[in-house]
């Protein structure tokens, strides 16, 4: 512990500090505590044994990307070398099967590390493209006077800059891990956790997409106040408890079909 402590507990101080004061890694907050309850409730299995062997190569492969990246400054690397090192201990104590028994808490462990900023730049630019289609597409079809360019909405006497921080990725990146959360939970089948995540994507792009045209049309019809501030990020909360909802939706639709599967197989067992 005293180790583990040395070697990675500055890292996980600054994951810490991100959390807590950059919007676009908020989401720890919550999935981190949640992955240690998670862990707690499942406990250790009866059968579990250690795996010395196992545990030892992953620490040490945990030690030299923490070394890796503290000579290259990289702190992303640095933060996951400190989660291979906490699989490596899991691994070292209570074995193989014990990591299968927590792969949901290691997931959203994994999940709750923020990206390189490259990474996030990168992700970001073709999302902002693409809101900025179909939000303009969606006030065509409103007969709101709009014209595109790149990511700049152009309406009669205004401008909607559809910038980083409006391209989706952050709602995007909390609906992948609500559905693998809501996945590990409620489903069972493999193919369907995978499923609903798939579906997390096309929902999360869509969602933003509606919040750009909904901002277009408040700003055209109502007020350019509409478009910042207060009443903006109103907006982007509201449509992300609509997307929670339709993936809670479809998770309840995988539910049934798992049940219906199900049913054939206890029958042909009985």
């Amino acid at each position: 512990m005293l180790a583990f402590g040395f070697l990675f507990g500055d890292p996980l101080r600054l994951l810490a500090l991100d959390w807590w004061n950059d919007p676009e890694a908020g989401h720890g907050l919550l999935l981190a505590p949640v992955a240690l309850w998670l862990a707690w409730k499942t406990g250790s299995l009866p059968n579990a044994r250690p795996s010395i062997w196992l545990g030892s190569a992953t620490i040490l492969l945990a030690i030299i990307l923490r070394y890796v990246g503290g000579v290259a400054a990289e702190v992303f690397t640095t933060r996951v070398s400190a989660l291979l090192a906490l699989a490596g201990v899991a691994a070292f104590a209570f074995g193989w099967r014990q990591i299968r028994a927590w792969w949901l808490p290691f997931a959203l462990l994994a999940l709750s590390i923020p990206l390189p900023s490259l990474v996030t730049t990168t992700l970001a630019m073709p999302l902002q493209f693409t809101a900025s289609s179909m939000g303009a597409s969606l006030l065509e079809m409103r007969h709101v006077p709009v014209a595109l360019s790149g990511n700049v909405i152009r309406l009669p006497g205004h401008q909607l800059f559809v910038t980083e921080a409006c391209s989706g990725l952050r709602s995007l990146t909390a609906l992948l891990s609500l559905g693998v959360l809501i996945g590990g939970l409620w489903l069972r089948f493999p193919l369907s956790r995978v499923v609903l995540i798939a579906l997390a994507i096309p929902v999360g792009i869509v969602i933003n997409a509606v919040r750009v045209f909904l901002t277009g049309f408040l700003v055209f019809y109502v007020s350019p106040d509409m478009g910042e501030g207060f009443m903006h990020l109103t907006e982007g909360w509201l449509l992300f408890l609509v997307a929670f909802g339709m993936l809670g939706a479809a998770a309840w639709v995988l539910t049934g079909v798992e049940r219906r599967f199900r049913r054939p197989e206890a029958s042909l067992g009985a």
